[in-house]
């Protein structure tokens, strides 16, 4: 006797054994049955309408996933915010800016009361002189402990006072600079509103507390002097002060000695020590931190042994081992006249040279 699933007549011959259906293992799910193609229409619908057994299904309309919808906003954000960025590029012109305070400077020869000290050892005038517990190069520019202040961060106030080191340690210490031929390296830290300041400092120096060379940067005049130690001593502070809420300022007080000797002169030449004062104050906006780029504002500059007979406005013209001061000094000021600024000249202390 069959089964309840069995055929009356039994199973038919052909049909795999046992009574399994071989479509049993296909499986016709809902997703499946809602994508068919065709449609048999009910057995109401069918004596209503007259209509055939079977109907066509208009295809499904397959929308986009999720992801894939994410990501086609995330590119459309990532196009609009290019589009934006070049619209509104974020390194302004200089015009679009306010205007920048030009550099004020002044630069002091100071004269020696005698003949300049000199030995071939360099390093023994430095042991012998008030440098003799200055750090050599950089390490003389330390920075200071920094702390924010009331509308700067930490890291804006480290920007300022890194940016001001950069720029005292280019126009003081390094060689190429200090023998009169580098001066981009010190132009690139400059902010783009004194620029043409500082170029036309270079293209016509005068002495007029504006456009003298010397009052940037520090350079020998070559056709006179050398470095006979490249290791430069230095010694001085930096302070970083808020002036207002866009405003950074920071000061650096620093003393610098070189060794030098005349110009083409072998290493047995007599070397003395010449010896820069500076006092520079930096400005920064917002965007001077972002591009480490300064606002100079002013230079205060003390040099020598200088004779006041000569013009330091472009280079410094040392006066060397065994020299003296030539007679006389700078050519008399006008007090009315506005542009030119009053000349001025100091005298060297004895015991600010070595002891030889």
């Amino acid at each position: 006797m069959g089964g309840p699933a069995d055929p009356p007549e039994g199973t038919p011959e052909g049909a795999p054994g046992g009574g399994e259906d071989e479509y049993r293992s296909v499986v016709f799910d809902e997703s499946f049955v809602r994508a068919a193609r065709l449609q048999e229409f009910s057995a109401q619908e069918r004596i209503a309408d007259h209509a055939p057994a079977v109907r066509r299904r208009p295809p499904l309309r397959r929308g986009l996933s999720r992801q894939a919808l994410v990501l086609v906003l995330l590119i459309a954000v990532a196009f609009g915010t290019a589009i934006y960025m070049g619209v509104r590029h974020p390194y302004q012109s200089p015009a679009a800016r306010e205007s920048v305070e030009p550099l004020r400077m002044t630069v002091i020869p100071l004269v020696p009361e005698g003949k300049v000290p000199g030995t071939a050892d360099a390093a023994y005038l430095y042991e012998h002189s008030p440098a003799a517990q200055f750090k050599t190069g950089a390490e003389g520019v330390p920075l200071p402990a920094s702390r924010r202040t009331e509308h700067f961060s930490d890291s804006q106030v480290v920007t300022a006072l890194s940016t001001a080191k950069d720029y005292i340690v280019r126009s003081a210490l390094d060689p190429e600079v200090l023998t009169g031929g580098e001066v981009r390296a010190v132009r690139v830290l400059l902010d783009p509103g004194q620029l043409d300041q500082f170029d036309q400092s270079f293209a016509r120096p005068t002495a007029d507390g504006r456009h003298a060379p010397t009052g940037w940067l520090v350079r020998f005049d070559p056709s006179r002097a050398e470095l006979a130690d490249r290791r430069v001593r230095a010694q001085g502070t930096l302070q970083a002060a808020e002036t207002d809420s866009s405003t950074l300022e920071v000061t650096a007080d620093h003393t610098f000695v070189y060794a030098l000797r005349p110009a083409g002169a072998d290493d047995k030449a007599e070397a003395s020590l010449f010896t820069v004062r500076r006092e520079l104050h930096f400005r920064f906006d917002r965007d001077d931190l972002r591009l480490h780029q300064a606002q100079l504002v002013v230079s205060y500059v003390q040099a020598g042994p200088l004779s006041c007979a000569e013009d330091s406005t472009h280079h410094l013209r040392p006066l060397l081992a065994g020299q003296t001061a030539k007679e006389g000094g700078p050519a008399g000021t006008d007090p009315y006249a506005t542009g030119s600024a009053t000349a001025l000249c100091g005298s060297l202390a004895t015991s600010a040279q070595p002891k030889v």
